[in-house]
């Protein structure tokens, strides 16, 4: 399934006053491609993912899946697509603490209805060094542990597109070296593609290109 941005555009108001936040921005992601987007705080990264996942609404242009307009999709839609076509990779993990790492990865697949959740949840864990710690609560975990249950809960239902925000932002550097092997060894093995926003060079120096966000516009590294 491929993605395409056209001549999209994202403004904010605080009273009177219009906050541009991106600005006739164009980009197309093709299925199997990683795609970093590299920007400074503040550069609108995450509001370009909020827009891709339909979070937000652009202020003006238009959002395409495999060349279909998401400019008339409602809130029900965008949640039924959100749910069967994406995976999210968050800073923070966002894992539920009163769930083990093993029902945090089947979610997904429960929401689904699928009967395989558990199954699928276990051997992704496994495929990702995690099976000692499978019956663990977030709590019990290391945040680099943490963050490979993020990963495998974003793989598990095989989403048609990885949305990853500074996924190591919150680790030290080994650690953080760790999860990244994970993450992208795991991205490589399923050609799954990806969008990766993070303002770390080495992070998008392994995905296959990278765009830079500066004053609201996309730029080729």
């Amino acid at each position: 399934m491929s993605l395409s941005f056209k001549n999209v555009a994202k403004s904010f108001y605080q009273g009177s006053t219009e906050l541009r936040i991106l600005q006739d921005l164009s980009l197309t992601l093709s299925p199997g491609e990683i795609l970093a987007i590299v920007g400074e705080s503040g550069s609108g990264k995450s509001t370009l993912l909020s827009l891709t996942a339909g979070f937000e609404k652009p202020s003006t242009g238009e959002i395409s899946w495999d060349g279909s307009s998401t400019l008339n999709w409602n809130d029900s839609r965008w949640a039924t697509f959100r749910k069967t076509n994406l995976g999210f990779i968050f800073q923070h993990y966002h894992l539920l603490p009163y769930l083990t790492a093993q029902e945090n990865v089947a979610l997904p697949m429960r929401l689904l209805g699928s009967k395989q959740a558990e199954a699928e949840a276990e051997q992704l864990l496994a495929q990702l060094g995690m099976s000692a710690r499978a019956h663990h609560l977030p709590a019990q975990l290391s945040g680099g542990e943490r963050q490979r249950v993020a990963i495998a809960r974003a793989l598990v239902h095989r989403p048609q597109l990885i949305l990853a925000d500074e996924p190591t932002g919150s680790l030290d550097v080994k650690t953080g070296e760790q999860v990244l092997q994970v993450l992208f060894g795991a991205l490589r093995e399923r050609r799954q593609t990806a969008m990766v926003v993070t303002h770390s060079h080495d992070v998008a120096s392994r995905c296959d290109r990278v765009l830079t966000l500066r004053q609201g516009k996309l730029w080729s590294s």
